[in-house]
């Protein structure tokens, strides 16, 4: 019983022993890793879907009405400025043309015998006008008669690529309806929509740099050529706030075609942009926040304002200032209004680190 007594009594000093050392343990600290926003000029690239255009892009419709007698190309056929593509049946065409010459030399006859009454004063010179305006007219009228005629045979008015052909021999065209359409493909348009806060830094910054911009097509590939900006729109959609920008991309492979899609690429300079890394943010009801370190040492959440995206990197466009101190290291291990112990890091050297990183 007395050793029973006795174990117990060394299990309690045991304990209170145990007890009072931990009390006097002192609690162990994090210190975090802390920087600031770099200031700097810089630029990024972005990507903007694109509609690829032919430079010139027309349909071809017939210009009077007949049986389709000749097609003369096949379709996706590179064809000649000038050249024959489609015949209508031109022997009505061909009669009146007949028919407006024969008129012609009737009225030529009427106007020479007009002329001899004239001088031997049979007729007045009233005559011999209303003859001279009948001649006018049936030359008019076979002038009328080579342009119906000229209809029928339906040239390429610029060089370029044929594409579907709807129509086939021997069908009966209006006045009108669609032959084929015709695409000049040597140089491509790219229309792609712009925000208003990157139309306003383009035009500040980029307009006369002349700088290059890349197509990336379809299968993820780039366009082997580089295009520029051309043209801007005159007016912002009021439902999107974009405005278009057209940029133009030479085509000597005949690689591009019209209607095709892509992605513009255009490297866009931001003149003192505030940048912070990525991983220095945290996102709450798809709000960014940082960690902001007061002069106390504690810490304060702020939300902040992106501007833009880089690969590791976001730019700030309201929130912080350079002489900020945020946290880096830890943003998911502090709590609002803790006091932190903290190393700080120049942002240079922080930066330099993520892109050899993303590298």
């Amino acid at each position: 019983m007395n050793r029973i007594i006795l174990y117990a009594c060394v299990l309690t000093l045991t304990y209170l022993t145990g007890c009072k050392s931990k009390k006097h343990e002192p609690e162990e600290t994090n210190t975090y890793i802390v920087t600031s926003p770099l200031l700097a000029d810089t630029s990024f690239t972005k990507e903007y879907v694109t509609q690829i255009n032919s430079i010139r892009n027309i349909e071809i419709r017939a210009q009077e009405r007949g049986f389709l007698q000749n097609i003369y190309v096949d379709e996706g056929q590179y064809v000649k400025e000038g050249q024959l593509l489609f015949r209508i049946m031109p022997k009505m065409y061909e009669a009146e043309l007949l028919k407006a010459q024969a008129e012609a030399r009737a009225s030529d006859i009427e106007l020479q015998n007009a002329k001899v009454l004239v001088e031997k004063n049979i007729v007045s010179k009233n005559e011999q006008a209303m003859a001279q305006a009948k001649l006018d007219k049936a030359n008019a009228e076979i002038a009328l008669a080579k342009l119906h005629l000229s209809f029928t045979e339906i040239r390429a008015p610029f060089s370029g690529v044929i594409n579907r052909l709807p129509k086939k021999i021997g069908s009966l065209i209006d006045e009108g309806e669609l032959l084929t359409s015709l695409s000049d493909n040597s140089q491509m348009f790219a229309y792609f929509n712009v925000s208003e806060p990157e139309y306003l830094n383009y035009q500040t910054h980029a307009k006369d740099s002349k700088q290059q911009l890349n197509l990336r097509l379809a299968d993820n590939s780039l366009l082997p050529y580089t295009g520029m900006v051309e043209t801007i729109e005159g007016e912002f959609n009021n439902e999107t706030g974009n405005i278009a920008f057209r940029a133009k991309f030479p085509n000597p492979d005949k690689l591009l075609k019209h209607g095709e899609t892509g992605k513009v690429l255009m490297t866009i300079p931001l003149k003192g942009a505030l940048l912070i890394p990525q991983k220095a943010t945290y996102e709450i009801q798809d709000k960014k926040y940082v960690f902001v370190i007061d002069k106390n040492n504690v810490v304060q959440s702020r939300n902040i304002i992106i501007q833009t995206e880089m690969p590791d990197l976001y730019v700030v466009a309201s929130g912080l200032s350079p002489d900020d101190r945020i946290l880096l290291e830890g943003v998911q291990k502090v709590k609002e209004d803790e006091k932190i112990k903290y190393e700080y890091q120049k942002p240079e050297e922080v930066i330099t680190h993520l892109r050899l990183k993303a590298e």
